[in-house]
């Protein structure tokens, strides 16, 4: 029966990270992926994934994105290859509301510079906005998005290079503990280690019954706007945005590798799933939703629909991060419930979780993101 360090069950955003950081700390490792690398029926496809400092969920977690930045850049130097466009990054709401005064907040504690701008005045610097009146912006210029499939395969790339062995299409049947290591059975073969992370997105719940219940898949739904004007809807003339309205809460980005300009709306429809029997269509209702806000607050661009998918989001009760060893089993780390603004996080998430493996803590803050706080 093959023997590793660590083994890592989820090959996406998260686990593809940290594979690549235990590797480059020479651990042996495996990394167990039960569909392709890179793939689409989780939470890391879809072209783009923001990554902002105007963090309205919680200050805490601006020191993480700082590091995470330098880790991105760091794998685009030794890659070779862009991960990383900068655009400048729309956080809009009412002025008193909760999401505009909590992103304008983390900024002011950790000292990053931004603007607040009027409607008029986004629509003046970005023609592509047309927010109404009682809309102000947090402008931040150093926010933009991530390319995602491309940030997986290269942190696979860099970990194989450091000796990782990665296995895609194989997926994992049970594991259990092993004196202080763990078996893995997979439909293919048996392994140990002696840690294993699990880093699997919609699928942990299955694999950790301390997460499930804490951690639940939602259906989310993309779509692809075919803009009247291009040139408004590109990544120097169009800011990734999150923008809370009357009709839901949307977020969306410049055309980049595709033609449409992207948008979703958080919590689509409240439809909660089990990944493995998710509906994976995108309906006319699906649609719907997404063009009314097109077409109210981007009517530049609410030509044909050119592309769409759905993706998932695995949520917490409070829709913060769940990351930590299991108390019982100080062997086994879990990194779960990145409900929907998880990825930009994953390069700083994969040294954390390198970190729980061979240390047992970090010296990161993830004080917020306790496994036993929906519990204790």
């Amino acid at each position: 029966m093959p023997n590793y360090d660590a083994i890592v069950l989820g090959i996406g955003g998260m686990g593809s990270a940290a594979v690549y950081h235990l590797a480059k700390r020479g651990w042996k490792v495996l990394g167990l992926e039960q569909y392709d690398i890179p793939h689409e029926m989780g939470s890391s496809h879809g072209y783009s994934r923001m990554i902002r400092y105007t963090l309205q969920e919680h200050p805490s977690y601006v020191p993480l994105v700082r590091r995470a930045y330098e880790l991105w850049h760091e794998l685009e130097d030794a890659s070779g290859e862009k991960l990383v466009v900068t655009t400048g990054s729309v956080r809009a709401g009412p002025a008193d509301s909760l999401f505009f005064r909590d992103a304008q907040e983390s900024c002011d504690v950790h000292n990053i510079p931004y603007e607040v701008l009027t409607a008029k005045e986004i629509k003046k610097r970005f023609p592509g906005y047309d927010f109404p009146d009682e809309i102000s912006s947090i402008y931040q210029a150093d926010g933009g998005f991530l390319l995602p499939e491309e940030c997986i395969v290269n942190h696979v790339k860099a970990a194989r290079e450091a000796g990782a062995e990665i296995h895609s299409q194989e997926t994992v049947v049970d594991w259990e503990p092993l004196g202080e290591g763990v078996r893995v059975r997979t439909e293919k073969d048996a392994y140990t280690a002696d840690r294993l992370v699990v880093t699997a997105g919609a699928w942990a719940a299955k694999l950790v019954p301390e997460v499930a219940g804490h951690a639940v898949p939602e259906r989310q739904v993309l779509g692809w706007f075919e803009p009247e004007r291009p040139e408004l809807f590109r990544p120097k003339t169009f800011p990734v945005f999150g923008v809370w309205t009357e009709e839901g809460r949307y977020y969306g980005f410049p055309s980049y590798t595709v033609p449409g300009f992207k948008i979703g709306r958080s919590h689509h429809l409240l439809q909660k799933v089990d990944p493995d029997q998710m509906d994976r269509e995108v309906h006319e209702e699906d649609e719907a939703i997404l063009r009314q806000a097109v077409s109210r607050y981007f009517p530049l661009a609410a030509g044909r629909l050119l592309d769409r998918k759905t993706c998932i989001y695995t949520n917490t009760p409070d829709e913060h991060f769940m990351i930590g060893v299991l108390p019982d089993r100080p062997q086994v780390s879990v990194a779960a419930g990145f409900s929907g603004h998880g990825f930009k996080f994953a390069s700083v998430i994969g040294e954390i979780m390198a970190d729980l493996a061979q240390n047992g803590e970090t010296h990161h803050d993830i004080d917020l993101f306790r496994l036993d706080r929906f519990t204790s």
